[in-house]
């Protein structure tokens, strides 16, 4: 079994391994199926991804951007020489990180809002990928479609952050990561922010990037045998299932991005 790096009370335990962290917060696990039901609109659907990823944004940054000593005068400092100072950790202004839009703009935009609050403009940039599944005719998931991308440029040493809803079958991390090294350089590190995963996706996107960590607020593995659900996450890693035969999550968020986007009007 591994824990979280940060111990017990903020991560779920499981065996997917030191860069896997599922979230252990019971708001934010009320939050994901509320998301998932059918009986929630749309306005509140977004209110809640938007909350979701507040969460996910703030945990996942808070852990894993570069750290610096600082002192910082307060509005008291003027009251109280020496004493009215912050003297602790902040994240490094020198930081370069890199938001990628994928899966809709909520989640990409609320963490460019939240890293924008607290770096300097020049150390925080937003790109657009325009990636969607392509799929055979019997509707299977074959691979990923990227055209109509918008990169502003290198990313070299940055960390790349990507807040797509759904870690499904990796394809489409796996296909943007390898979209950047080839053309863009090497990010420091990688960070998925996924909602909900599945094993599959996991087996899929660690073992091809030693850079990547992944945060997310749950693993679903619904279609496994039921000794399997009933163990740890992780435990029977190569029994696990989340997918049903045409690449979908079970028990997923059931079309979210359709729902958002009011596909059916």
């Amino acid at each position: 079994m591994t824990a979280g790096a940060g111990g017990p009370g903020w991560e779920a335990a499981h065996h997917y391994g030191p860069r896997v962290h599922v979230l252990e917060n019971a708001w934010l696990a009320s939050a994901l199926a509320r998301i998932g039901s059918p009986a929630v609109r749309r306005a509140e659907l977004l209110a809640l991804l938007r909350s979701a990823y507040n969460v996910l944004a703030l945990s996942a940054c808070g852990r894993e951007l570069p750290v610096v000593g600082a002192e910082i005068p307060s509005r008291m400092a003027e009251l109280h020489e020496g004493a009215g100072v912050f003297r602790g950790t902040v994240l490094d202004p020198r930081t370069s990180v890199v938001v990628v839009v994928r899966g809709g703009i909520v989640p990409s935009q609320v963490t460019y809002e939240l890293l924008s609050a607290v770096l300097p403009e020049s150390s925080v940039r937003l790109d657009h990928l325009s990636m969607q599944r392509t799929t055979d005719a019997q509707g299977r998931v074959t691979g990923v479609d990227l055209s109509g991308s918008k990169v502003g440029g290198r990313v070299d040493g940055a960390t790349l952050i990507v807040p797509d809803p759904m870690g499904a079958t990796g394809a489409t991390l796996t296909r943007l990561v390898q979209h950047y090294r080839r053309h863009h350089g090497e990010p420091r590190r990688v960070i998925a922010l996924p909602m909900i995963v599945t094993p599959e996706f996991l087996r899929a996107v660690l073992p091809r990037f030693d850079e990547l960590v992944v945060y997310t607020g749950r693993v679903d593995r619904g279609l496994s045998d039921p000794d399997v659900l009933a163990s740890e996450p992780g435990a029977h890693w190569d029994r696990e299932r989340g997918l049903d035969e045409r690449g979908y999550v079970v028990p997923g968020a059931g079309g979210v991005g359709e729902v958002l986007n009011n596909a059916w009007c």
